[in-house]
């Protein structure tokens, strides 16, 4: 495969208390980070193969700034409840892929990267009822990660990789070609709902168990 799943993000209200739901659950939390000079803050959950990112803006100044607008960050965050699609789904490069971007886009630099790296920004950028699509070319596999931002991977619960993201939208039948190029990578499906909701399956689904966190949270798990 050329592309990879690396990680989702979801927005959420300011601290995302809605995270410590998933520690009741028996996840453990990884590091949290704020995106200095965007105005996004994080809470976040690391599996073997990817991670899970609740986002919330922090400093609306930052995140409504000329260098940050063309993301529609703020505009996600604070119409999310109002048909503006709450997610982000980012793709990371294999070794097969190289330098190449699984889609139309443009070079994102955000003023918490250093100048020379840049983030792929999907070209439907403005089409807030689609999530956010980009790709970063320093991804890699949580478990793969140096010793000094090895984050904890193992957790009560027993998930161990993300094997399923599925993209519930009541747009689905309408979508763009940076969308259906996502959907060709065939890292994540899409299929049609009343409301935007994530299904994230672990380690293939066998127990047949589920765990459903809307609707506070547009999220369910299965394993």
């Amino acid at each position: 495969m050329a592309f990879e799943f690396d990680h989702l993000f979801i927005f959420t209200d300011i601290g995302a208390s809605e995270a410590d739901r998933l520690i009741s659950c028996g996840l453990t939390e990884g590091a949290s980070r704020t995106h200095t000079g965007q105005g996004t803050a994080n809470r976040s959950f690391f599996f073997h193969n990817a991670m899970l990112e609740f986002l919330w803006v922090h400093d609306p100044e930052e995140a409504k700034s000329p260098q940050i607008h063309r993301t529609r960050l703020w505009e996600r965050s604070t119409n999310r409840q109002n048909d503006a699609c709450p997610f982000g789904i980012c793709l990371r490069p294999t070794s097969v892929s190289g330098d190449t971007i699984a889609f139309p886009s443009w070079d994102y630099h955000p003023p918490y990267l250093p100048q020379t790296i840049s983030i792929a920004v999907a070209t439907n950028s403005d089409v807030l009822t689609e999530p956010m699509l980009f790709q970063i070319p320093f991804g890699k596999r949580p478990d793969r990660f140096p010793a000094e931002k090895a984050q904890p991977l193992e957790h009560p619960i027993g998930w161990r990789e993300i094997t399923r993201v599925e993209l519930v939208s009541p747009a689905a039948n309408s979508r763009s070609p940076e969308l259906q190029a996502v959907l060709d990578t065939k890292q994540i499906k899409l299929s049609i709902g009343t409301n935007y909701c994530i299904q994230l399956g672990f380690d293939g689904e066998v127990q047949g168990q589920q765990i459903d966190l809307r609707p506070g949270l547009p999220l369910i798990f299965s394993w």
